[in-house]
């Protein structure tokens, strides 16, 4: 890693009680006039007072003692290397509060971050802007002077002087709105005090909207706002909202304390979604629904994400992490609680199951490399703050805390949660204060604990084997750090305070025994365990390890997944750890081949999700062989069955996974060139195309990924037509991820020229090029190309952020050659992107695992697919 920014944050000196806040918005030239009132503290005598600015240019500041003369800046240094501003006074502000004034001007950026311009187009075809923000990290600096770390807590009075045919909003509710007394056009809208908060989760948007409205059980109202003509579409998120705010009031046993919850779909948007309190941002696919052209993964999508932002009302906006070293909390805690709110919700979801292929599997995959990093990063400048943003702070975050809610029991540790939220609401908090409030309601050692896994990188690999001792069986349990690169080799290893359960084939779905394992080694006696029943560690996937068994334990649990004895989470658990021991060359890849024969009955959505994902992995490592042909003939084998059992339409008493299941199985034929699906799949598109039968939602993916890869030059304007019509943005999306599946290498150019134009935005452009990075061996190298060639105006565009990161692990994270590690590692080194260090490290590291895994088992793997398809030999 290079050498670190120099980082100080703010001198405590002088500190805001109160901000008052009046903002101009210039919707045609992108400017913005501000005027900031602030009630400050000054603690100790000073001529200076020190603040964060980006993009700014101050006019004019003053400052008043309570009761006594202003007294005018004499100068304004600008540190913009530091976003900061230092006004100079001619004589000493002495201590006791006082006001500051300070006018001045700054831009609508079109970087979506900041007070920013989104581009939109109304119902009659005309092109406007709305102004919107995002704070979080570190850019409310960008929008007034602040004190801009999230210790440094205050209340707001806002006011916005508008438009008078625009919405505008805050994070609390209108109290007045009257005439701008220099503009007939324009009114002045002024909203309620906010209680005490950080910076960046003030928010405010200047735009075109429509809205629908409830109040919830516990009388919040609540509202969506959506673009104008699309009210409609809000009403799944409100329902959803309006059930979530009083489960979490249940949960936490305490009020969500503001008047009004908003929430509203954004054009452009880099994140998913933004916890603003009170007004909460997102993209509108990660808000809007509707009933005819939104498939099922869209609605369990919005769910989640409306379940995350509102748990952030109370974890993180009513109790604040301290610095951006404790993000991980804020967003491990949220990515955790999203779940168990859908759950709620929509039971039929079976979202716990799903919580482990979308984020545990996730995490461990990330965190089995020896360039990742633990989920506590000590952050220093802001600009380190955008690269922990990932999935070690999201995905490995939430899954400690599954693991520790596990641990705790659900009732202690609602009494943890609900002492830690009234202890610290309207202040901050760090981690440990968490733990010392989990530990007081529950009496377990939860920092001794929770410390090994939030301040070391890297998991445990448990190896297990049993022996049997008349009715017993006597197990014997070893932990080492997993890596991804194979056993670890060095010399003292770290370990872990890891929670194990442990079940048998007589109560599968039942922990016979829990223990924690604090030591390298352990021996434990399970009674009553006949020679014939096998034995499984961690039950339910919930443990944040990986477990290896010996060969004779393996081996008895295989007919368990045939038959469907074990648990669905638990197939899923197995396979993938067989998977991440191939990958690390740990066991052999045909190993695991085999065991995925053995999931020829799998009924199980989630199941099959994660297996089609691992093969998916294969496929891409083997795109760089020459016999790629062959693992397609596998993929079509495990999949023909369930694809035949499902068929294309729904059957009467369908729910919502198997609407799932049959997107993931039709998809992954289409793609592997099943006959009878491709045959299939063109008639349909022909129809849906030519008007007489329009595909369901649910069959769209699958339909245009299958023509599409086995299409020309005519599938692709087609298909190019149907996202220039789209009215929705799901659908333009769902468009722009499987154009890159098309093969022929001047239309794979087509598609990349395409990602860049007027027709995509901003921030779906990296999907457009990541999907054609992930779709071929011809995609992977064009892509990676048009990185390189386009990288200017790419970087500019996403100006560190985590969007760039993400571009760059979707375009060269399937190489498998050790050259091209290389490659990567020198383009970066005279391309420098400052917040995607740590991804790109991970990236070559990744290339050359792919590289090794190659050399290890691509013969083996070969040769076994040969073998498979020979007849048998004669006798």
């Amino acid at each position: 890693m290079p050498e670190k920014r120099p980082f100080e944050r703010l001198p405590a000196e002088v500190s805001p009680l109160n901000y008052g806040l009046c903002l101009k918005p210039d919707l045609v030239d992108f400017t913005f006039e501000g005027k900031l009132e602030a009630a400050v503290q000054v603690r100790q005598a000073t001529n200076q007072i020190v603040m964060n600015c980006a993009d700014i240019d101050i006019i004019t500041a003053s400052y008043a003692p309570e009761g006594d003369e202003e007294i005018h800046a004499t100068g304004f240094n600008y540190q913009n290397e530091d976003e900061k501003v230092t006004l100079s006074f001619p004589s000493t502000l002495q201590k006791g509060t006082g006001t500051l004034k300070i006018d001045f001007v700054g831009e609508l950026n079109d970087k979506m971050k900041g007070f920013y311009r989104s581009k939109y187009t109304t119902p009659s075809g005309d092109t406007r802007y709305a102004a919107v923000t995002q704070f979080e990290a570190t850019d409310a600096r960008r929008a007034f002077p602040c004190w801009d770390e999230p210790a440094i807590k205050a209340t707001f009075d806002i006011s916005l002087v508008v438009p008078k045919d625009r919405v505008a909003l805050s994070n609390m509710n209108v109290t007045d709105r009257k005439p701008y007394p220099d503009d007939e056009n324009l009114v002045e809208v002024k909203f309620a005090r906010t209680p005490v908060m950080s910076t960046y989760l003030v928010a405010f948007v200047v735009g075109e909207y429509d809205f629908v409205e409830t109040r919830s059980s516990d009388g919040v109202l609540v509202r969506v706002y959506t673009p104008v003509g699309k009210a409609e579409q809000g009403k799944f998120a409100l329902e959803v909202a309006a059930k979530t705010l009083p489960f979490y009031k249940d949960y936490f046993n305490v009020p969500y304390p503001l008047p009004k919850i908003d929430l509203i779909a954004i054009a452009d948007f880099a994140a998913g979604a933004m916890e603003n309190w009170g007004l909460v941002t997102y993209r509108e696919t990660a808000l809007l629904i509707d009933p005819k052209n939104s498939c099922s993964s869209s609605r369990q999508w919005v769910a989640l994400v409306v379940g995350h932002e509102l748990a952030h009302q109370w974890f993180g906006n009513l109790v604040t992490m301290e610095w951006w070293t404790h993000l991980w909390l804020n967003e491990g805690f949220a990515s955790w609680i999203e779940y168990l709110c859908v759950d709620h919700c929509f039971p039929e979801y079976d979202i716990w199951t799903q919580f482990v292929s979308a984020d545990y599997t996730r995490a461990q995959e990330l965190d089995a490399l020896d360039n990742s990093h633990p989920i506590e990063v000590s952050v220093g400048h802001p600009s380190e703050v955008d690269e922990i943003f990932d999935a070690i702070s999201y995905s490995k975050g939430a899954s400690v805390i599954r693991m520790l809610h596990d641990y705790i029991g659900d009732e202690d540790f609602r009494k943890g949660m609900h002492l830690y939220l009234t202890r610290f609401q309207q202040r901050n908090a760090a981690t440990e204060d968490l733990w010392e409030s989990l530990e007081k309601a529950s009496g377990k050692p939860i920092a001794a604990v929770m410390s090994t896994w939030t301040k070391q990188m890297g998991f445990p690999l448990i190896y297990v084997e049993a022996e049997q001792q008349e009715e017993d069986k006597v197990l014997k349990l070893v932990q080492k750090k997993f890596c991804a690169s194979g056993p670890y080799s060095g010399e003292d290893c770290p370990l872990w305070m890891v929670p194990i359960s442990i079940c048998t084939s007589e109560d599968p779905s039942c922990a016979k025994m829990q223990v924690l394992m604090d030591k390298q080694e352990l021996t434990l006696v399970l009674k009553d365990v006949k020679p014939g029943q096998w034995v499984k560690l961690n039950l339910g996937t919930v443990g944040f390890y990986r477990t290896q068994y010996s060969p004779d334990m393996l081996e008895s649990l295989i007919p368990a997944i045939q038959d469907l004895s074990l648990p669905p989470v638990d197939r899923l658990g197995l396979q993938n750890d067989l998977f991440s021991l191939a990958r690390a060359g740990i066991i052999s890849t045909v190993d695991v081949l085999k065991v995925m024969e053995a999931f020829v009955n799998e009924p199980n959505y989630t199941v099959w999700s994660d297996l089609s994902c691992n093969l998916g992995i294969l496929s891409t490592l083997l795109s760089h062989t020459d016999f790629y042909e062959e693992i397609q003939v596998f993929v079509k084998d495990v999949f023909s069955p369930i694809g035949e059992r499902l068929g294309w339409d729904p059957k009467p008493g369908e729910g919502h996974l198997d609407a799932l299941l049959r997107g993931l199985v039709l998809g992954k034929l289409g793609k592997a060139g099943h006959k009878a699906t491709l045959e299939e799949a063109r008639r349909r598109f022909k129809d849906h195309v030519e008007g007489k039968h329009i595909l369901s939602a649910d069959l769209r993916s699958p339909v245009y990924v299958t023509v599409l890869k086995h299409g020309d030059g005519a599938t692709l304007d087609t298909m190019l037509k149907l996202h220039k019509q789209a009215d929705m943005q799901e659908e333009k999306n769902r468009i722009e991820r499987v154009l890159g599946a098309i093969s022929q290498p001047e239309l794979i150019q087509k598609v990349l020229t395409f990602a860049l134009s007027e027709e995509v935005r901003p921030q779906d452009t990296v999907s457009v090029i990541g999907g054609v990075a992930g779709s071929s061996k011809q995609g992977r190298r064009a892509a990676w190309k048009f990185v390189k060639d386009n990288w200017e105006e790419l970087y500019n565009r996403y100006q560190g952020g985590f969007l760039i990161s993400r571009l760059i692990k979707l375009s060269v994270d399937g190489f498998a050659i050790d050259k091209m590690a290389a490659e990567v590692k020198a383009f970066f080194e005279t391309h420098p992107a400052p917040s995607a260090e740590r991804t790109v490290q991970q990236c070559c590291e990744n290339i050359l695992l792919n590289a090794a895994w190659l050399t290890r088992d691509a013969e083996s793997i070969h040769q076994y697919l040969l073998q498979r398809k020979a007849p048998p030999a004669m006798v």
